[in-house]
This record gives C-alpha cells, sequence and structure tokens, in this order.
C-alpha cells in the first residue's frame, strides 16, 4: 500500500467526517477511504484532530468508538457537553446538540467533561418498523 502524507489524510478525514450525517467509527473511517491511508496513519489523524478541537469521540453502547465534527470548540475550549444517540436497530450515533443535561454533583465534585449516550430507536428506523 502506497504510503499517503498526513496531511492529505487529515485533509480526507476531516472532510468525511464534516459531510458525515452521524459520527463513524475507525472502522467506517478506513472503508470509506478506500486505501488512502493505513489504519495507524488513521489513528494517528483522529488523535491529531481531537487534540485540536475540531473532532470529538463518542463511545457507543457496543464500547466502539465513533468520532464526530466539532461545531463550536477549538484547541483552547473542547467541550461535547451533550447528549449522543446510539440506534439499537442501525448502530448509528447521532450528536444532539441542542439538549445539554443538567448535571448537579455532591459538594467537591468538580466535573471537567461527561458523556451521555442514550439507547433507542432514531427517526429513520421507527418509520421502518
Amino acid at each position: 500500500m502506497k504510503q499517503v502524507r498526513n496531511t492529505q489524510a487529515k485533509t480526507e478525514i476531516l472532510h468525511l467526517l464534516s459531510n458525515a450525517t452521524s459520527a463513524l467509527s475507525h472502522h467506517e473511517i478506513q472503508e470509506k477511504l478506500n486505501g488512502l491511508c493505513n489504519r495507524v496513519t488513521i489513528y494517528r489523524v483522529l488523535e491529531r484532530l481531537e487534540k485540536e478541537g475540531k473532532i470529538h469521540k463518542i463511545i457507543n453502547m457496543d464500547g466502539v468508538v465513533n468520532y464526530a465534527k466539532c461545531n463550536h470548540c477549538n484547541k483552547e475550549r473542547h467541550s461535547h457537553n451533550h447528549l449522543h444517540f446510539n440506534c439499537e436497530n442501525c448502530k448509528e450515533v447521532t450528536c444532539i446538540e441542542n439538549v445539554v443535561p443538567e448535571i448537579n454533583l455532591p459538594e467537591n465534585f468538580t466535573a471537567h467533561s461527561y458523556n451521555f449516550v442514550i439507547s433507542g430507536i432514531c427517526p429513520k428506523c421507527s418509520q421502518i418498523q
């Protein structure tokens, strides 16, 4: 397999995540890139994009890590404290950014981030059933 410059892989992966309608797993990203780069390069690029505040990770109900583009983050302020919906039928993970749960922690606990994943049936799969 021909090795591709990391910047080209980064551009393609960010483009892929920017145009995705749901969060994508590493495996899905690798399939969609059609051999553009190897799996290690993809991991490195995803790690770099997350550190830059351009994408965030979501761990779905099956324990699979998915990645989605950040809409309001940057390197200094990287926050993805919103809901994620994991469809039990099609397995898609969707960011629901307009819903932010209120967290009331006991005294002396300080939250820096959280990851809410709700499991259920998405609207697309609801129409099928």
